[in-house]
């Protein structure tokens, strides 16, 4: 596998953090740059360290990683997908009252590192190709490095996601959060599907 092989790998791999990283954005307009670098940040890192614990986890769980990663990431996504729409259309709902006062929204570390987990459980997966590939001498990299620059590629996509879903975000005003909460939902699903 060449470098630039690696880095498509990592730009297909960084798909989901991208956009999860986007719905940050929309649901989050007045997020700053450096909320937009910590996010995309934690999406580098966890899809830097993924492959890294596919690898050390070797070929005994390979049958178990490929069938309960895609699973897991449904749930995860779809359980956050359907809090972010319900705290929306309640917050909607709301809006008539009189002792009704728009909170500012902003995602948590918990929040963030739940997506961060969710978006790279399948290079889990790929940690395992990595190893067989290094095996066999057709890794141009060392698996480290490979790593390195599927986290990589993964930031720099995730944080230019997420400037593009801040501006998206100020345009969609109260319905971004709904609309973010379906593409959490719909990720999650792709995903599962894509494994069967």
């Amino acid at each position: 596998m060449s470098i630039l092989e690696i880095i498509l790998l990592g730009a297909a791999l960084a798909m989901d953090a991208v956009a999860v990283g986007m719905t940050n954005g929309m649901t989050e307009p007045k997020m700053r740059l450096s909320k937009a670098a910590e996010t995309a940040g934690a999406f580098g890192l966890f899809q830097f360290f993924m492959p890294l614990v596919g690898y050390a986890l070797g070929t005994a769980f390979t049958g178990f990683i490929v069938t309960i990663a895609p699973v897991l990431s449904f749930v995860i996504l779809a359980v956050l997908g359907g809090k972010m729409i319900y705290e929306c259309v309640k917050e909607l709902a709301q809006k008539g009252s009189p002792s009704f006062k728009k909170k500012e929204k902003r995602s948590g570390a918990l929040k963030l590192f739940i997506q961060a987990l969710a978006t790279s459980i399948d290079a889990l997966a790929v940690g395992v190709t990595l190893l067989a590939l290094e095996a066999s001498g057709t890794l141009a990299l060392p698996t480290l490095f490979a790593s390195l620059v599927i986290g990589a590629v993964t930031f720099v996509l995730s944080f230019i996601a997420v400037l593009v879903g801040k501006r998206a975000g100020a345009l969609l005003a109260d319905k971004a959060e709904i609309l973010g909460g379906v593409v959490l939902v719909f990720i999650g699903l792709k995903i599962l599907l894509e494994s069967v």
